[in-house]
């Protein structure tokens, strides 16, 4: 398995670890709890299993991340663009602008991302 794929559930628990690392296991429990409605051996289980992968570490009951949010998002973003649209970032625009309109600011942020994309 790839070291930054994470499905759903897996990318939404890394995410409270994200917002909240460095965090003692017992609060990540009640924050899977409140925000996932998971019970305490799910977090572990589930805790177990991301760090066997090397994505968590859990150290005397302190838990942080080992991969970063952005590596991450670029991982599944990189992986959406090959299945969903070849590979073509120009398909991908295509696809997810379909009618809807950008405002002129927005605009003016994509052609600064591919010029400095293209320097």
């Amino acid at each position: 398995m790839e070291p930054y794929k994470l499905f759903d559930a897996e990318y939404k628990f890394v995410s409270l670890i994200w917002e909240h690392e460095p965090v003692n296991s017992t609060e990540l429990v009640k924050l899977c709890q409140g925000e996932l409605g998971w019970k305490k051996s799910t977090t572990y289980t589930v805790l177990r299993k991301l760090c066997e992968r090397g994505v968590l570490q859990n150290e005397k009951t302190i838990v942080t991340a080992l991969i970063k949010r952005g590596d991450a998002q670029r991982y599944e973003s990189e992986a959406l663009l090959d299945k969903a649209f070849d590979g073509s970032l120009p398909k991908f625009l295509t696809a997810f602008l379909g009618t809807r309109r950008i405002s002129p600011t927005e605009a003016e942020q994509l052609k600064r991302i591919i010029e400095e994309a293209t320097q």
